[in-house]
């Protein structure tokens, strides 16, 4: 049993732990449908705090749910409002890679913009057990995450996240539906994963690609590989029919795929 360590009443919103709390009911239950949820489904909810969405889950459900939150005082309350199966953790430290096939999971939450993009590239590459995910994160994320070759959007982050699923922009918010509210506006994104057969075969290989292009994203291919030593790549971009004078965000992630496993 968990136990309480702050005094009773609403404590405000930790600004260390990037907390800004949906206020909308008719935004939460429209953030859970997207999650689809049948009666045979297991489901974790990411940093229920209030738990805006802990009680529409618990409304649809579900086989088996599961809330991580990382803050001491909300996993009580949600444990003592009955709303799942709490565990006290850190989402950023939690064994992704357990959720396997045998066991799918869908995931949700509204993630703390500071830790949304690690947290979701390690949910994706190491959860080979997802079977849909809806996150709320910043709106620039979300546009991250969905951005698509030739865009200035269009990174490290998109082309990881194409790799194992379909991501969509659902739907914005503005600052007024958070208490606090944040100084940016955000987004609802959901997740298909893709089959895993048709992932990346060596994901640290294209993590280590996507590291070294798009930290210097303007400079051309044959000019970054160059500038890291690395003038053996030259020939192999030219023999997969990429031209040198290319920068990093013309790439699909099918080429980066190919790519990594042409160089790492």
């Amino acid at each position: 049993m968990l136990r309480e360590s702050v005094a009773s009443g609403r404590p405000k919103a930790k600004k260390s732990l990037g907390q800004h709390f949906l206020r909308r009911p008719d935004t939460a239950r429209r953030i859970v449908d997207l999650l689809d949820i049948g009666q045979e489904d297991r489901v974790l909810e990411i940093g229920p705090g209030p738990g805006a969405l802990s009680g529409f889950l618990r409304t649809a459900a579900p086989a088996v749910l599961v809330l991580v939150e990382k803050d001491r005082h909300w996993a009580c309350e949600r444990q003592k409002a009955g709303d799942g199966q709490v565990v006290l953790a850190d989402a950023t430290r939690f064994a992704w890679e357990r959720i396997s096939p045998a066991r799918p999971w869908k995931l949700i939450g509204n993630l703390p913009y500071n830790i949304a993009s690690f947290l979701i590239w390690d949910i994706l590459s190491l959860a080979s057990g997802l079977s849909r995910a809806v996150f709320m994160v910043q709106k620039e994320v979300a546009l991250r995450l969905a951005a698509e070759p030739g865009g200035k959007s269009y990174g490290a982050l998109s082309v990881w996240a194409w790799s194992f699923a379909r991501p969509r922009i659902e739907f914005t918010l503005g600052p007024a539906a958070f208490t606090p509210p944040p100084k940016v506006d955000s987004a609802v994104v959901s997740f298909t994963p893709l089959p895993l057969a048709e992932r990346p075969d060596r994901p640290e290989a294209l993590a280590a690609l996507l590291k070294l292009c798009f930290q210097h994203r303007r400079k051309q291919l044959g000019a970054l590989f160059t500038m890291h030593g690395m003038t053996r790549v030259l020939p192999i971009l030219r023999a997969m029919g990429i031209d040198p004078r290319n920068r990093p965000e013309t790439l699909s992630p099918q080429l980066f795929w190919k790519l990594s496993a042409q160089v790492y």
